[in-house]
């Protein structure tokens, strides 16, 4: 049988060629004359040049040589030189990329490489951050206890502290030095373990070591309710409205409607130690809770009267009594173990899913999140006694702030969101302008440096 040799078979043009696009030259970079002169001059056959050689009189090769000079920089051999070669094209395959428009920061910036002009300006990857305090205030008598809370700023821009059993309030504008309360002078075991503002910067709660919550109206510094159910010291305290949420040593979270007689709407029992952390969303959806029993809990306000838990997340291998909630994404929260844990974990609270984990080879004692940047507080006790800032997602450390000499238990921020007061248990409060926001005004900025004659401000509550 013969067969057809593969060397000799026809090919269809459609199957073995693939189909391309024609190149359309740039017809911008051209100059249609001289390539029409060029075509003419290459596509006379040499019988019709010595032809036309024979019949053309002394004045029109005149007018060819300066017509040729015109148009290609030169005649006879200077014609086909190196400065008149870029010129001599036909056709021009390519140009120089368009100059980008005045601000583009198009992500494809690469195509404009080629170009002499600005470059594109890049984002600043790091702001300048100042590592000393502002001012420092000392606070004697400042009890040295991971498991309470004993400072806050409010929206009244007022500082509360627990010193003992004293609840100090510090002016940040003026500077004043106020005592709101102090505890009965009969039981000497009674003193202050918690302090919270309430939103409208009018009210404060105080928990103390005899398992009682206090209602204080600051304007008239009166007392105004106590709050009783717990039995054992309440240390922790979160604000949502009128209703407060209140943790204590008796393992329970009680909520609180501060309106009505019976105030106490509903008891969690979820924990099995001392209740040390207790933040509500900024929505005011959800609750977090963290424990001595190294648990954190997130509960739902539409279904916290049931007493059940929307997650039990039982990453950390401490105490859980950091928590902070994210200002930009509202379901994002930020977590930090005791000593023998030190990671700051941040969870996804609608799923439960645990984001991210960071070593930080320190206690994490409070978080607060800047409200300007995406960045992320810590303070830590052992061993390092030290704040950093931490860049979010990637948590690239971005300062250190040093001079406490015991461990930093107590973190709260300013209403404005440019300053962060620490509490540590070498009995000082120091405030850190490390949230400070670059678009503010140079105006007041000169202004508050007035105000401060000396950058270290040291007052004394007593």
């Amino acid at each position: 049988m013969l067969r057809r040799s593969d060397e000799n078979r026809a090919v269809t043009p459609g199957k073995a060629m693939r189909a391309v696009d024609r190149f359309i030259p740039s017809r911008s970079a051209l100059d249609l004359d001289i390539a029409h002169y060029n075509l003419v001059k290459e596509n006379t056959s040499g019988a019709d040049v010595d032809l036309a050689s024979e019949v053309a009189s002394p004045s029109k090769e005149e007018y060819k040589k300066q017509l040729a000079c015109a148009f290609l920089s030169g005649a006879g051999e200077n014609a086909g030189s190196s400065g008149s070669a870029a010129r001599n094209k036909i056709l021009a395959f390519k140009s120089k990329a368009p100059v980008p428009s005045a601000g583009n920061e198009n992500a494809s910036r690469g195509v404009y490489t080629s170009n002499d002009a600005g470059s594109v300006k890049t984002k600043k990857m790091f702001r300048h951050v100042p590592s000393a305090p502002e001012r420092i205030l000392d606070a004697p008598e400042l009890i040295d206890d991971y498991y309470l809370n004993l400072i806050d700023w409010g929206s009244s821009n007022q500082v509360a502290v627990a010193l003992g059993g004293v609840v100090y309030l510090w002016n940040a504008e003026s500077g004043d030095i106020t005592q709101l309360m102090q505890t009965s002078a009969d039981n000497t075991d009674d003193y202050v373990t918690s302090v919270q503002w309430g939103a409208d910067g009018k009210h404060i709660a105080v928990g103390t070591n005899a398992a009682e919550v206090q209602i204080w109206d600051v304007a008239r510094l009166k007392q105004v309710r106590t709050l009783r159910g717990h039995t054992a010291r309440v240390g922790a305290l979160a604000w949502n409205g009128t209703s407060l949420a209140t943790g204590s040593r008796d393992n329970n979270i009680m909520m609180h409607d501060v309106r009505i007689r019976e105030h106490c709407t509903s008891t969690l029992t979820s924990h099995s130690q001392e209740v040390c952390g207790l933040k509500w969303s900024p929505s005011g959806t959800q609750l977090a809770s963290g424990g001595n029993d190294n648990l954190l809990h997130i509960w739902d306000h539409a279904s916290i009267g049931n007493g059940t838990h929307l997650h039990r997340l039982d990453a950390h291998q401490a105490a859980v009594k950091a928590l902070a909630w994210c200002p930009f994404q509202s379901n994002l929260l930020a977590s930090g173990g005791g000593t023998a844990d030190r990671c700051i974990k941040f969870w996804n609270t609608t799923t439960g899913a645990m984001l991210n984990s960071i070593d930080t080879h320190s206690q994490v004692c409070a978080l607060q999140w800047n409200t300007h940047e995406r960045e992320i507080l810590s303070s830590h006790g052992y061993s390092q006694n030290q704040l950093c800032l931490w860049k979010y997602p990637t948590m690239q450390k971005m300062a250190e702030f040093t001079g406490h000499s015991a461990r930093v238990l107590h973190m709260a921020q300013s209403p404005d969101g440019n300053t962060v007061v620490s509490a540590a248990a070498d009995e000082t409060l120091r405030f850190w302008k490390c949230f400070s926001d670059e678009n503010a005004s140079s105006k007041t900025k000169k202004l508050k440096e007035n105000a401060d004659a000396s950058v270290l401000r040291r007052f004394a509550f007593r």
